[in-house]
């Protein structure tokens, strides 16, 4: 599958730590040559130099922005033009999780979450695939491109104090199926993937200050473990990979079967 992907372009967002970060390495390692977008410079520019120490210099490189901004979203993709004369794959890893108080318009944290984990993907998604279908024009035999999502299993689970994230990722779900068929045509598969108990920075957060929050998350989890950030990555790949390529429209959930198990521990009648 890896060698299916060598010398491809592709972007990855929320490419500085967590999931992103483990998505970009691994499409490094796969011989893809990686533009890694994201909000907090220091670390982007800290793990581009390291993937260059670590043997994979000039294949990755780093965009600094906010990627809520359309002219930001513009420069990313004219950036990665400039770099890697292409764009083959879109990752959109930026996520934006906060707790809410559901109550309270004012701390229910809506409007961001659907700014950051709905709208910027979309635009973004618009934009990058527009230039795929004209690079697709130049082509004598087009290639098939990609483009995938970061979803959570919370898209179909209901926390209260997570109100904002789990619309927003419901939301985000029907938009890589919404997507999925409007770019089929032009040969472009639109996927996500829905990760929980998948260690990125939000649950590493939690797990520090949650004082049983592990025992309660792997005693759900039927794999009776957490997930690393690498697992992901690697169902990235697939989905962005030839090896998927009759898989659109499809939300493949990386949760260790956690969306298998009732919540209930008595079965009810």
């Amino acid at each position: 599958m890896a060698n299916e992907l060598r010398g491809k372009s592709a972007i990855v967002t929320g490419a500085a730590e967590g999931i992103g970060l483990a998505v970009a390495r691994r499409f490094v390692e796969a011989g893809v040559v990686v533009m890694m977008a994201d909000v907090d410079e220091d670390k982007l520019e800290a793990e581009v130099a390291a993937l260059g120490e670590a043997g994979y210099a000039g294949k990755a490189s780093g965009f600094h922005g906010d990627l809520r901004q359309k002219l930001t979203m513009t420069n990313l993709i004219a950036a990665t033009l400039d770099a890697h004369d292409g764009i083959d794959i879109l990752v959109n890893a930026a996520r934006y999780i906060v707790t809410s108080d559901p109550l309270n318009p004012d701390a229910d944290h809506f409007e961001d979450s659907m700014a950051q984990n709905v709208t910027a993907n979309l635009r973004l998604s618009q934009i990058a695939a527009r230039r795929m279908i004209e690079i697709a024009a130049t082509e004598e035999r087009p290639a098939d491109r990609a483009i995938l999502n970061v979803s959570s299993v919370y898209a179909r689970r209901t926390l209260p104090e997570l109100l904002a994230y789990s619309v927003s990722c419901a939301a985000l779900e029907q938009l890589t199926r919404s997507l999925a068929v409007a770019l089929a045509s032009h040969r472009i598969r639109v996927n996500a993937i829905a990760v929980g108990g998948v260690l990125g920075r939000a649950l590493g957060e939690a797990l520090r200050e949650g004082e049983n929050l592990h025992e309660a998350l792997t005693a759900v989890i039927p794999l009776g473990r957490l997930g690393e950030a690498h697992e992901a990555a690697e169902a990235a790949l697939f989905l962005a990979s030839p090896s998927a390529s009759f898989v659109t429209g499809h939300i493949l959930d990386v949760d260790g079967g956690r969306l298998l198990r009732d919540a209930l521990e008595t079965p009810a009648a």
